[in-house]
């Protein structure tokens, strides 16, 4: 059982079905002596709704993968270099293709049996635009197995536009102060992109664990209601077989009388037997004796 296949398969299926059939692989790896199978494959956390949908996206159309990561270079690039022509066409570009594509999720979705929610689609742009602006969302989205939206909060399209608001028509190096401050801003957010991350990873976890709890409360409640069934059936079970037990001494009280009976007659009709033949014997003696 390889890992990656049964990731990429899990990841295809529906939210719904994902849970059930992550624990059966679970399990078949720890039935074949995979300890450490099982508990990665354990590990996998279902995806949401909008999560399961871009997911599709990149399974269903993937053709549709490199012409958004190469957007994405574009406008990081024309956004370092304070491009404001390139950054306005490349705009224009992104909301077409995103527009496209957060329609194309919705349908395969829907193709798919699981139509999405305005909210879920609306996470799905929103992924998307993570994916333009973070090179690191880009290498999520495009490995097809997301367990959340990624959040485009930091980056485009607001930074981008205000490029634009402030570029000049014409490229040219900005002075060395500009650079400086600009590489400030850049690790300002670069910092802030990875708080966020680590915020997401923490709530994805803690998403993580409440389901599994509530998961848990289910298969102990269902256990509950198994074992108060079997409970029952073993009291009844118990009435039957005290039933049994009664009427079996009755019967055997019952054949040891009858035995005792039989013995009795048996006794008699060896008495009688022998009195009719002393009977018998003293007739012939009798009826010889009158001749």
């Amino acid at each position: 059982m390889d890992f990656d296949a049964v990731a990429d398969e899990l990841y295809g299926l529906r939210p719904e079905q994902f849970t059930a059939a992550r624990d059966t692989h679970a399990a078949a790896a720890r039935k074949a002596g995979d300890r450490a199978l099982a508990e990665k494959i354990g590990k996998l956390r279902r995806p949401s709704l909008s999560a399961w949908a871009g997911n599709l996206l990149v399974r269903e159309q993937p053709d549709q993968v490199e012409p958004l990561l190469r957007l994405g270079e574009g406008l990081r690039q024309a956004h370092h270099d304070l491009d404001g022509a390139q950054l306005r066409e490349l705009i224009h570009r992104q909301r077409v293709l995103i527009s496209t594509m957060s329609r194309q999720a919705g349908q395969l979705a829907a193709q798919a049996g699981r139509p999405i929610t305005p909210d879920a689609q609306r996470e799905v742009e929103s992924t998307l635009q993570a994916v333009l602006a973070d090179p690191d969302a880009a290498r999520q989205w495009a490995a097809g197995r997301l367990v959340r939206p990624l959040d485009a909060a930091v980056g485009f399209p607001a930074v981008a536009q205000d490029a634009v608001r402030r570029a000049p028509a014409v490229s040219e190096a900005p002075p060395p102060a500009a650079r400086r401050e600009r590489a400030a801003e850049a690790s300002r957010r670069e910092r802030l992109t990875k708080a966020r991350e680590e915020a997401e990873a923490a709530e994805n976890d803690l998403r993580a664990a409440e389901e599994e709890a509530t998961q848990a409360t289910r298969d102990a409640e269902d256990a509950k209601k198994r074992a108060n069934r079997l409970k029952e059936r073993v009291s009844e079970l118990a009435e039957e077989l005290e039933r049994a037990e009664k009427e079996h001494r009755h019967a055997v009280a019952a054949e040891r009388r009858a035995r005792e009976r039989a013995r009795f007659t048996d006794r008699r009709v060896t008495e009688a037997a022998r009195r009719a033949k002393a009977a018998a014997a003293r007739r012939q003696r009798l009826t010889a004796e009158g001749q």
